[in-house]
């Protein structure tokens, strides 16, 4: 599909971006197709869609794109308000924390990442990222405390912001050599959580034994292994 008509997802199956708005799509039932790029031989549709950055996730609705995940999380927010539950609390201090702990994720969790998965195993980066990466993940699990998700008792914004980094852990652990589970036992928990009481999250992420082995063929072909 071409996006003219409809809602189409632009996305990546391994991408944290892009399978947030997957998740917020089904969670509020709407109807969409989701088109798989290739991020190594993007597009013609990605780039024009997105001529900027050239990166998924793209939402095209109706032909018109919407580009940046936490953009289209509360795009599709409003977009689509009378149709399934809300993502961001209607209290203007909670949708305010929400907002903010979803920009947390983006800030920190990016940017150690790559330093891990980009770099040759026994690299100095791949520590540092290491460090910086549970420092992170222990900030975000001190705030989730002993609440069932970050808003309360139902996923929200800024679960759905975190929870598609999960099928990375392990990934993360087996080039780092390091245990998310025993560092941050509550925060492993949430994500299956997650899983276990909402669909939508279910089944829009990827399995994370293909994420590793995606990340293995990325790196063989960049020459890090």
């Amino acid at each position: 599909m071409d996006g003219s008509k409809g809602v189409v997802l632009l996305n990546c199956f391994v991408s944290p971006f892009g399978n947030r708005v997957r998740i917020a799509l089904t969670k509020k039932g709407v109807e969409h197709e989701v088109t798989a790029e290739n991020m190594v031989q993007k597009s013609a549709l990605l780039l024009a869609s997105n001529p900027i950055h050239g990166k998924v996730p793209v939402l095209l609705v109706a032909g018109k794109p919407v580009c940046e995940s936490l953009v289209i999380l509360e795009f599709i927010d409003e977009a689509f308000s009378t149709t399934g539950e809300q993502l961001l609390p209607a209290d203007p201090y909670a949708r305010a924390q929400a907002r903010f702990w979803a920009a947390y994720v983006d800030a920190k969790i990016p940017a150690c990442a790559p330093k891990i998965w980009q770099s040759p195993k026994g690299a100095p980066a791949v520590e540092e990222g290491k460090k910086e990466m549970l420092v992170a993940l222990k900030t975000l699990e001190a705030e989730l405390g002993e609440k069932p998700y970050f808003a309360g008792e139902s996923l929200g914004f800024a679960d759905v912001a975190l929870v598609t980094f999960a099928p990375w852990f392990l990934t993360y652990e087996r080039l780092a050599g390091f245990s998310i589970t025993e560092e941050c036992p509550a925060l492993t928990a949430w994500a299956a959580r997650c899983a276990a009481e909402n669909e939508c999250v279910a089944k829009s992420l990827p399995d994370p034994e293909a994420v590793f082995q995606f990340v293995g063929g990325m790196r063989k072909h960049f020459g890090l292994e």
